[in-house]
């Protein structure tokens, strides 16, 4: 008599998932406000929509990923500050708009789900959720055999938040003469990590265990240094009307991201050696024998967020932020970022 098949010798296993969800509950509880109508589990997820303190609310979306960040993860089995790195990432992606986040929800994808795996990421996931005032209000954790390898997965994120209309961040103010302040960055954050990779790994000859003097530590925890969040730092300015612009350094760095808040008829210059150089930008250069317009173009080279703002004003938001540079400023031209010494 033949054996009756069953999605388990397939290479999906529901009773995993169950344990999975279980434990993923329980930790998104902690993340839930006065707002959240829904539970994890339901179909969709349920947020209260009234703003009445805002007279036109707008909502602003956005998704991303962490890229081949998750292969440093792999290496060193530490699976639970990933999910941290998406939000924030995420976080970062509408607040340069001006929105402050309501509800995120994540997608978890693996060949064979193991649930300690995935609760370490929703760990991570959690916490930064709960650091951004954010809600984690949904997702989806997907098993789908041979189309990952063994221990491997992807994740990404979707973040809602909300800006009053006429506190929109959108750039069209900025004019010749306003200053470029830059908040640092504490690594390379979620991106050029495949360039990295091939530095450190290929070309060097490195492990992630492997240790660096220059680095103070493992070229791994080096890796894995998280995607700051912005937030906390800029929260008490989003309603001010002194931040004219704000670019978020990610892929494309300094030269590709700053230029997409520029209007029309300006352009950025921005001081080489005006903020301090991070050891592992140094390393990779002379690893590489990489060009300058190539590091600018693929890492975020120390900077994490940039604030265009008028000079006016520029005194009083480096006095609000604990870490903030002058790096450069807005003249005329064609929407380009210029290095100048």
């Amino acid at each position: 008599m033949t054996k009756s098949a069953t999605y388990a010798d397939a290479g999906v296993d529901i009773d995993a998932a169950n344990r999975a969800t279980e434990k993923i509950k329980e930790l998104a509880r902690t993340t839930f406000n006065a707002r959240t109508l829904s539970e994890i589990g339901s179909f969709g997820g349920m947020f209260d929509g009234a703003f009445p303190s805002m007279r036109q609310p707008v909502l602003v979306a956005s998704a991303d990923g962490v890229g081949t960040k998750l292969k440093i993860a792999f290496a060193t089995g530490i699976h639970n500050t990933i999910g941290r790195d998406l939000v924030n990432h995420c976080v970062n992606d509408i607040l340069v708009q001006g929105a402050r986040p309501l509800f995120f929800l994540d997608y978890i994808a693996t060949g064979k789900l193991a649930p300690e795996t995935i609760t370490r990421i929703i760990e991570g996931i959690t916490n930064g959720c709960r650091e951004n005032g954010c809600v984690l209000l949904g997702g989806e954790t997907a098993e789908m055999p041979g189309f990952y390898a063994n221990g491997e997965y992807d994740v990404a994120g979707f973040i809602v938040g909300v800006v009053d209309r006429e506190k929109i961040i959108d750039g069209k103010t900025i004019a010749r003469g306003d200053v470029l302040l830059g908040l640092p960055s504490v690594g390379l954050h979620t991106n050029g990590y495949s360039l990295a990779r091939k530095l450190f790994f290929e070309d060097a000859g490195k492990t992630a265990d492997s240790f660096n003097d220059e680095l103070g530590g493992t070229i791994g925890a080096a890796l894995l240094k998280p995607h700051v969040s912005y937030l906390r730092e800029l929260d008490s300015l989003l309603d001010s009307g002194k931040l004219k612009g704000l670019a978020h350094i990610t892929g494309g760095g300094l030269l590709e991201n700053v230029p997409r808040i520029l209007p029309a008829g300006t352009a950025v210059e921005i001081k080489r050696g005006s903020w301090p150089a991070l050891p592992i930008f140094n390393l990779m250069k002379r690893l590489g024998n990489i060009e300058e317009a190539e590091m600018f173009r693929s890492f975020n080279m120390g900077i994490g967020m940039v604030i265009v703002c008028a000079p006016t004003n520029a005194g009083t938001i480096q006095k609000s932020i604990e870490r903030c540079y002058v790096i450069g400023r807005v003249v005329e031209g064609d929407k380009r970022v210029s290095l100048v010494n």
